[in-house]
């Protein structure tokens, strides 16, 4: 058998596949453990780099329905830690496949675990908030890892931050015949660049720790910042490149990138009790009243109080707990959202922020 113990000591059992290790080890493997409530996409969401360093609970009942499928794919890399899964389907329902979802987490080594009462689980995050698991052999090797957590804690606290391991290594171009832009990769998706190359945008990514210097002195006509992992309060680099960047140029932001614009204009942001993940979350646009579906996956939120002063102003809400979810500035052509307009997995009927950032670089 193989167990989920979370930091709390609460216990769950089941049995691993992917890379789980043989049995008699001491292998042990640790993230963030957090749900996502999209009843499909699981490919786009195993390769979505702002999962990195958690384990990911799948909450609809069976998984792997439809195999592995490589051009599903939001990223080359993967980062997440584990997977968590009530059933696990061997992709039957799929004659076009190219693998097997428990084949391609053998080969990605990404430890998985089955069987498991992921409801139960996902309750248990609700009421208690997002908490740290960890997979072991057995309840007591899981206790004990929680046992030494300060050790654990510690050496986390050195590696760098999730950001810097999701980014590109270095710059690269898209051709295209429109104008040129920027984007700033801290762990970005695939299908983000997809919907920009849509208007034919000539396009080169950076990596996140790219200048403010460096970016400029390309002449892009607007620069637009990724989605990607962990706390955005951690990246001070970042946020004093995108606050360099603020008085110059069009500039627009997913999800992280969102958080970075609000705190390089001086707001703040804080960790939500689990975080948004999930591809039915309803928006609200407070100009016009209209509201939409989304896709979400992040565990922060931008402080609504702390953007007095910042010229931001929140354009777009959350229905379900009144959270930030757009932001645009008074004096420059610069807005975010906090959720995924280009879907993936989830709906794609709020592409149309797109068109906003092609008017105003001039596709």
């Amino acid at each position: 058998m193989a167990f989920l113990v979370l930091q709390d000591g609460t216990t769950f059992e089941g049995e691993g596949f992917g890379a789980w290790p043989a049995d008699n080890t001491m292998e042990t493997q640790a993230g963030e453990v957090v749900f996502n409530t999209s009843m499909s996409g699981y490919q786009e969401m195993i390769t979505d780099l702002s999962c990195t360093g958690q384990i990911l609970v799948l909450t609809h009942p069976q998984i792997g329905n439809y195999g592995w499928h490589d051009e599903e794919n939001e990223a080359d890399k993967i980062l997440l830690k584990g997977l968590v899964v009530r059933e696990l389907s061997q992709g039957e329902g799929s004659g076009h496949k190219d693998r097997s979802l428990e084949e391609f987490c053998r080969l990605h080594k990404i430890w998985g675990l089955k069987g498991i009462d992921t409801r139960a689980l996902t309750r248990h995050i609700r009421n208690q908030g997002t908490l740290p698991g960890v997979f072991a052999q057995t309840r007591e090797q899981g206790m004990n890892y929680w046992g030494e957590y300060a050790d654990n804690l510690q050496h986390r606290e050195k590696e760098p931050h999730w950001v810097y391991q999701a980014t590109i290594k270095e710059s690269y171009e898209i051709p295209g015949s429109g104008p040129y832009v920027a984007v700033l990769d801290c762990g970005g998706k695939r299908n983000i660049l997809r919907t920009l190359q849509q208007r034919g945008l000539r396009i080169r990514v950076f990596p996140a720790w790219s200048s403010a210097e460096e970016i400029l002195a390309t002449s892009p006509k607007g620069v637009f910042i990724s989605n990607g992992p962990g706390d955005p309060s951690g990246l001070s680099e970042i946020i004093q490149t995108a606050r360099a960047l603020l008085p110059e140029l069009p500039m627009m932001g997913i999800c992280l990138g969102h958080q970075i614009l609000a705190l390089a204009a001086g707001g703040k942001t804080y960790k939500l009790p689990f975080g948004h993940r999930g591809g039915n979350h309803p928006v609200q646009d407070l100009r016009t009243g209209k509201t939409t579906m989304t896709a979400q996956n992040h565990g922060y939120a931008v402080a609504e109080d702390s953007l007095a002063g910042t010229g931001f102003q929140v354009i777009l809400r959350n229905l379900n707990d009144g959270t930030v979810e757009g932001m645009e500035h008074t004096r420059y052509p610069i807005f975010s959202v906090q959720y995924h307009p280009e879907g993936a997995p989830g709906p794609e009927e709020n592409k149309e922020l797109f068109e906003r950032f092609f008017a105003a670089v001039g596709a």
